[in-house]
């Protein structure tokens, strides 16, 4: 079940940094109601998973999720540069989370 906790905490951390830049520095009401609904939740689920999962391993998942599904909303939504470089970034922190959960 932390596990479960931990991705979806991974998956709320990429949704508060969308919405975040769509909130123009808190500037827009909405956006930034949105970011601070989703970091708080993303935290919470966080605190969660870190009762029974070790904190490097906890930490290193979560933030492994929410800087690849950045790259990937930054990509997608946003029209964000793809190119060769950032496609490899995005590959090692993915195989040093799988790296990370079978270890």
């Amino acid at each position: 079940m932390s596990w479960i906790y931990l991705v979806a905490a991974g998956l709320l951390e990429v949704v508060w940094a969308y919405f975040m830049k769509q909130s123009e520095g808190f500037t827009r009401l909405i956006p930034t109601s949105i970011t601070i609904v989703t970091m708080i939740a993303s935290f919470a689920l966080l605190a969660v998973a870190m009762r029974t999962l070790p904190l490097s391993t906890a930490y290193t998942v979560w933030t492994g999720i929410g800087a690849v599904g950045a790259f990937i909303v930054g990509t997608f939504l946003l029209g964000e540069p793809a190119n060769a470089m950032r496609i490899a970034a995005a590959s090692f922190i993915i195989i040093g989370l799988v790296l990370m959960k079978l270890s």
